[in-house]
Formats: C-alpha cells, structure tokens, sequence
C-alpha cells in the first residue's frame, strides 16, 4: 500500500504516543530495596521457580520470558535477586536471601477464584473482580452475580464503530464501567460494577466478625438464595427495602473478559479519590453499636460460612459501596477486627515504578537528548552526518513533489540503500 511521507511520519509519531501510554514508567531499578509493598507482581512462567516479578524486573530482567500479570499483592518483596530464582537478576546485581515473609497463593500456580481457573484474556467471557483481602480474582458467575457462560470459546470482534476492552490492561482506565463492558451481551449481573467500591470474597468474611455483622445492609450488599432450590438474589438492607431479582438463564456471546479494578478509590478520579488521613470520623472507640438491622437471611448466610456446604444458600460474597470506609461503627465490638485488616479502614497506595522522562518525546526529542548524552566531538559528527542526509534526503524527494508523485516503500528503501552503497564505498578508499 502507498503512503505520503507525512502518513508514514504521523503514523510513527501515533507509535511513540501509544508506547508512552502503555510504559510510562521507568524500569531501570528493582523494587527489592524498598522492601515489602503492595505492587503490581508478575508471575514468570518460563522460570520454574514460583514466584513473584516487580514490574522493572518483568521487563529488565525477564523480556523474552512468558509471563502472566497477577496484579496488586500487598507486603510483597520481588523475587527476582534472590536465591528462589535461578535467573539473575539484571538490575539488583547482589544475591539476597528468599524472601520469608511473602505469601505464595494459587495465583503463583497461574489459578484463579475459587473454582480454581487459569485466566486466559483471550477466551475468557466474564468480567473477573479482585477482593479486597486476599486479592485473588473472582469469576461474577462463581459469585453468583450471573448464570455462568456455556461457552468459554472467544466471541466475534465488535465492530469497528464499538469500543472494546478485551484487554486486562485497559482495568486501569478509571472506569467501572468496564466491568460490564467486558461482560457485554451476557444478562446484567445482579449487581452492577458502578454499585460497589470494593469486594471481600466469604472466605475473607468469614474470619472477620465485623464483616459478618454488616453483611446484607445497604452498604454490604450480598448475593443469596432463600433455598438451595431457589433464584439468587440481591440482599442489602430490611427485607421491605429489598430488591429481588433474579439470574436469567439466557445465554448469549459476549466479548472477552478482563479484570475488574480492585476500587476506584486507587483510581484517579477526584470524587473517589480520598487523602489518607482524611476520614471524618476519628478511628476512637464509640460506646454503642451503630451497625444497621441485618437481614435474617444474610445471616443465616454467615452462620453457614464454616459449615460443610457454606454456599448452599450463598457464598458470603460482600459488595461494599462507594465511601464504605467512613461507615464503619467504631465501637469496642466493630473496631477490633478491622484495624487487625487496616485496608478496611484505610486507603492503601500501590507503587508505581518512577515515572519516564522520555515518555511521550517524539522521535525528535528522543533524538536531540540522546545527542546531548555523547561527547561534544562526537555529537557534531553526528550532526554533520545528518546535516548531509537530510541535504541529500530532500533533493531526492524533490522531483516526486514537483511532479505529485507519491514516494512509496520501494523508493524510500532504494533511498538509504543508495546511502549504504555510497558510505561503503568511501570506506574501501
């Protein structure tokens, strides 16, 4: 296909914005030194050892290695320099010892949720949610949000005048909305991703008392079922106050899953967005319990959490909605249990890498910096040489925009093969 030079300059310039989009960081120090963190983590599959990558050794230390992107894993210290990994580490040169306190789950066996699925973007059809806890990721059919899918086989594009979000990376874009995005023609969820800021799975709930005591009011809202026989539906507050809907049993194509963000808390946006240290309501002791009623089958639920079948009339999944953390009753009974899990009552903040200074130069501006980078003698080389090129460069398009003609691929090869000829032969003499 022909092009114009200004096509093909435009289209390298869209290049070097989307390269900047994608990795905006730098990656040029391993996170180790800082000791533990909640940060992203990679899981190498290449390597046999299971364990756990920062993001600058994903891409320093392992480039050309399969890989798979476990997300946010608080109290995590990369594995890359020390002795669990047999491949050395590229940016902290010095072996370090294993690190003891990490917490290796499933997600290090690439398994996900509680029915124990790898992840794959590219087949997946459900949006998947992080709790809030333990921070594996939860299928919304295992949930009990929706009926799940009959078909795990990836669906058609969507057409071009639709935007799709079948990439796991695209989480990031500080949007619920992609929760259903992902999960587009499939019945809607009983409840919707724009409902709840953050979601504890039942086995986080049930060893937490706090949590049990809110579970099904209006800011905890719970999937259950009044019989093993019967529809699930949405718990949150005073049976008169109650929505009932029910999972419908259609099932249709939908696009590829992702991931849904653990909460928009971490996002940018300024109405989620809360300042540590913030919240209106002191972290004291309050002399009475101000939990709201709850429900009589939300705790039936979680009277049934340890029993041998604890998801026969649910799994104890809670749903916590926006602003759940200035909520909490502080009371002698409520208080406890959550500062044992301070992210209950805290916003957390996840490390980033330092962010690029090159990051989102054009090829220009990478050019002229890495020129200010050489030795002055061998920069004005370097300028001359260009000088001479692009002399030589628009003498040679000249005819083609005298005569309208349009410069295509062949001719801009025959262009610098031209150039390669000529600088080897000045060479030979």
């Amino acid at each position: 296909m022909e092009s114009t030079l200004s096509e093909y300059l435009n289209s390298q310039d869209e290049l070097v914005r989307e390269a900047a989009l994608a990795l905006p960081h730098q990656f040029s120090q391993c996170s180790y030194a800082l000791g533990p963190l909640r940060q992203a983590v990679y899981l190498c599959l290449t390597c046999p050892e299971a364990r756990g990558l920062c993001a600058a050794c994903s891409i320093a230390c392992h480039t050309n290695h399969e890989q798979i992107e476990l997300f946010p894993k608080r109290n995590f210290r990369c594995d890359c320099p020390t002795t669990s990994i047999a491949h050395n580490c590229t940016l902290h040169t010095k072996l370090e010892p294993e690190n003891e306190g990490n917490q290796y789950g499933q997600n290090f066996k690439g398994l996900f949720c509680r029915c124990g699925r790898p992840y794959d973007a590219k087949t997946e059809r459900e949006t998947m949610i992080q709790c809030l806890a333990c921070e594996d990721w939860f299928h919304e059919s295992c949930c009990n949000l929706r009926e799940r899918p009959t078909s795990r086989e990836p669906s058609p594009a969507p057409p071009e005048n639709l935007s799709s979000q079948n990439d796991p990376n695209h989480t990031e874009t500080g949007d619920d909305a992609a929760s259903e995005a992902s999960s587009s023609g499939l019945p809607p969820p009983l409840i919707s991703g724009d409902e709840y800021e953050s979601f504890v799975c039942g086995s986080c709930v049930s060893r937490n008392t706090t949590l049990q005591r809110w579970a099904g009011t209006s800011g905890a809202m719970l999937v259950a079922r009044d019989s093993p026989g019967s529809s699930w539906r949405r718990v949150s507050g005073p049976e008169a106050e109650e929505e009932v809907v029910q999972v419908d049993d259609n099932q249709a194509s939908s696009s590829s899953g992702i991931k849904r963000p653990l909460s928009p808390s971490a996002l940018d946006g300024p109405e989620t967005k809360r300042a540590k240290g913030s919240s209106p309501i002191p972290h004291l002791a309050i002399p009475s319990c101000l939990a709201p009623p709850q429900h009589p089958l939300a705790a039936t639920v979680m009277s049934n959490l340890n029993k041998s079948d604890p998801n026969s009339l649910g799994a104890g999944d809670i749903f916590l909605s926006l602003g759940f953390r200035d909520r909490w009753c502080h009371c002698h009974t409520c208080l406890p249990p959550l500062k044992a899990e301070p992210y209950l009552l805290d916003d957390e903040e996840t490390y980033e890498p330092p962010d690029d200074p090159d990051s989102g130069l054009s090829l220009e501006e990478l050019g002229m910096r890495a020129l200010s980078r050489i030795p002055r003698d061998k920069a004005l080389d370097g300028i001359h040489a260009f000088n001479a090129m692009r002399d030589d460069l628009v003498k040679f398009l000249r005819p083609f925009a005298q005569d309208g003609k349009v410069v295509n691929e062949s001719d801009v090869h025959g262009f610098f093969a031209s150039l390669k000829e000529a600088a080897a032969k000045k060479g030979r003499e």
